[in-house]
């Protein structure tokens, strides 16, 4: 008696396996297609004027950063106008040495703003994860609200709270922690709810065959279990906010953002490539750091 081949699970209308996954590869293929000629269409693919010769330029001034003046500039630097009359004399190694002081200072400030913002973020973020982790039994309507929310915290970007925030409460690292924490709070809020999602439910249904409340359930069935993933999360979220909140001094949020705006307005790409240079060496310390953190945990 011939044996029937099972057929192939379908989902989304596309089948499972090889098949499947190569009917989403010609899909993305068709995607990418369809942006490159919209916008080849409309004129917008341009890379400008004497693109080599600005991009030469550029990396020419990015070759030498500014903070190598504090030791190599000149002393008595003249700037002239077109008719040869000096116009002022300063000292370089002095200027760029203060200038070294006020990135010291907005360095400490993006790393307060990246702090605060995730620990505020994480907090508010563990409720609504409660809420969302389909283990743990919520009732549905407080589901749905906490996973309206934290989708909505994910969707809007730190930047645009971070305009919403600096009309509300004032120029300033308080809305920098603000929109840091708002916008974190959707990322938490996922990471949080995957892992108590993958928590071994046995565990949690003896302490609450105890006759234990929710609280109780929690802090003795599901925080023993899910601490060392939390603290992985909140690590890597830590560590992207760093690098996020260097930005927020684009609107006036504090941080290396503001000095990073200036350097660009006024085509200084000498002292961009410094700034640069100092958010590489505190991403790359918070890294090294981290990483130590999670081995302790393991």
């Amino acid at each position: 008696m011939a044996h029937r081949q099972p057929s192939q699970p379908v989902r989304w209308g596309l089948p499972a396996g090889r098949a499947g996954f190569a009917t989403l590869v010609a899909f993305y293929a068709v995607l990418v297609a369809l942006c490159l000629a919209t916008l080849v269409a409309a004129g917008d693919l341009s890379f400008g004027r004497n693109p080599w010769d600005n991009l030469l330029k550029t990396v020419g001034d990015f070759a030498r950063p500014s903070f190598l003046d504090v030791w190599f500039g000149p002393e008595r630097l003249e700037y002239r106008s077109d008719d040869g009359a000096v116009l002022r004399v300063e000292n370089r190694r002095e200027v760029e040495a203060s200038f070294l002081a006020a990135v010291g200072r907005a360095t400490w400030a993006t790393f307060q703003i990246a702090t605060l913002g995730s620990l505020l973020a994480a907090l508010m973020a563990l409720p609504l994860a409660m809420l969302v982790a389909r283990n743990l039994r919520a009732p549905r309507p407080l589901a749905w609200a906490a996973k309206g929310v934290l989708d909505v915290s994910r969707a809007v970007h730190t930047l645009v709270f971070g305009l919403i925030l600096v009309g509300i409460v004032g120029l300033g690292p308080t809305a920098g922690v603000l929109a840091i924490a708002l916008h974190s709070m959707g990322t938490y809020g996922k990471l949080f709810a995957e892992s108590i999602e993958s928590l071994d439910m046995a565990a949690v249904d003896a302490v609450r065959a105890t006759g234990a409340g929710e609280a109780q359930v929690f802090f003795h069935g599901v925080w023993p279990s899910v601490l060392p993933q939390f603290v992985s999360h909140h690590l890597y979220v830590w560590e992207f906010n760093i690098r996020d909140s260097t930005i927020l001094g684009l609107i006036g949020a504090g941080g290396l953002g503001l000095l990073i705006s200036e350097a660009v307005s006024l085509f200084q790409w000498s002292r961009l490539a410094t700034l640069l240079i100092v958010v590489v060496a505190l991403v790359m310390a918070f890294d090294a750091l981290s990483r130590r953190i999670r081995e302790a945990l393991l």
